[in-house]
């Protein structure tokens, strides 16, 4: 996607130059999220406690990016040691990084069942060509993500006949992928085939990733949006402003629960509650297959939910008056904090799950090719 009209991935590599180059040895190289909106900057990463540091402190962040990041954080540590004991360890760490979001463990024993039945001097090449696989391949879901968002955004469009008005939650762009996002991915296409969409972006407390990262990537591309406090939602739900409410999600179950960041939940229940009063308001959660938890019918019961350091909420940084960055303490001192990081949406609340394959009804969703 652009950032001041160039075209980015979130992730990428680069070889190591210097002493005894070989051409199988890499860098990887990510937009820091941590750094956006103010800072636009690329962090390099050169072994696998740096891509688990990453993961953690949400340099990288979203369900697939965190896939491919880890699929990556496999890769560097072919470069220290190839071995089969190693590579099991290395999967464990990346793996206990992010526990909630499916993908990274999908994508940590997709790579270790294709590098462990390899000789040892031919995993390095070979992890490199398949974690490069699944970021290719994320991209092309997500594509087929936006095809079949934009029908439904189309279909409103020609009903209404004026501005859709969409709202999100969290990030689920660009950001969060290798390249067009899940949520975001849609609304992109009906912006680039001329509808006339506007975004309502919940800022997405504690970390803010709807008001540091969702609000700067549409800019980028020049979607029409306007960011919105949390507990605003429902009441634009409420008052007839929201037409649709399109979402990510870390993991979705077979059954159709859909586990997303912290908050989603609540928006889903002013959506369907405002259905319900004759404002109708459809809950859309935007996956590609590799987010879908086929072992799990019951989120609420079998998700593990990530409970996060309670600094992220204790603490908020942003730009002052003069220019500078400042990080603020916001609550009084001594305050006890908790801070999960994740909902699960029961499947009741959700209209339809959007795929690469197609929108399914939650009850539907088993019906996919695998």
């Amino acid at each position: 996607m652009l950032v001041n009209h160039q075209q980015y991935r979130t992730i990428w590599t680069s070889p190591v130059f210097g002493q005894g180059f070989s051409t199988e040895l890499r860098t990887v190289e990510v937009i820091d999220q941590t750094k956006l909106p103010h800072v636009f900057e690329i962090a390099k990463i050169g072994n696998l406690q740096q891509m688990i540091t990453a993961i953690k402190t949400m340099q990288v962040r979203g369900a697939p990016l965190i896939g491919a990041a880890a699929a990556y954080g496999v890769a560097l540590a072919t470069q220290q040691d190839s071995g089969d004991e190693y590579l099991q360890l290395a999967a464990k760490l990346l793996v206990q990084s992010r526990p909630t979001a499916v993908n990274l463990r999908w994508s940590v024993q997709r790579m270790l069942s294709v590098l462990l039945p390899l000789p040892v001097a031919d995993r390095v090449r070979a992890a490199w060509a398949e974690a490069a696989l699944i970021c290719d391949e994320d991209i092309l879901l997500n594509q087929a993500i936006g095809a079949h968002g934009l029908d439904l955004i189309r279909a409103l469009y020609l009903k209404k006949s004026s501005t859709i008005h969409i709202l999100t939650h969290c990030n689920a762009g660009w950001l969060a992928t290798v390249d067009f996002g899940t949520a975001l991915a849609p609304i992109y296409a009906a912006h680039d085939a001329g509808i006339d969409v506007h975004v309502w972006v919940g800022e997405t407390r504690p970390r803010n990733q709807g008001a540091s990262l969702t609000a700067w990537e549409l800019g980028q591309h020049g979607v029409p949006h306007t960011v919105i406090s949390d507990n605003a939602g429902g009441h634009l739900m409420q008052q007839g402003q929201v037409d649709m409410v399109i979402v990510g999600a870390d993991r979705v179950t077979a059954t159709g629960d859909v586990c997303n960041k912290i908050g989603t939940y609540l928006k889903a229940l002013a959506a369907f509650d405002s259905s319900q009063s004759g404002h109708q308001v459809p809950f859309y959660a935007a996956v590609p297959s590799p987010t879908i938890d086929w072992a799990i019918e019951d989120g609420i019961q079998h998700i593990e939910i990530e409970e996060r350091d309670g600094d992220e909420l204790a603490w908020m940084s942003g730009r002052l008056a003069d220019g500078t960055m400042a990080t603020v303490n916001i609550l009084p001192h001594g305050t006890k904090v908790a801070n999960p990081a994740f909902d699960v949406t029961p499947a009741r609340l959700v209209t339809g799950i959007i795929t690469e394959q197609g929108v399914f009804a939650p009850n539907q969703l088993k019906t996919m090719k695998r």
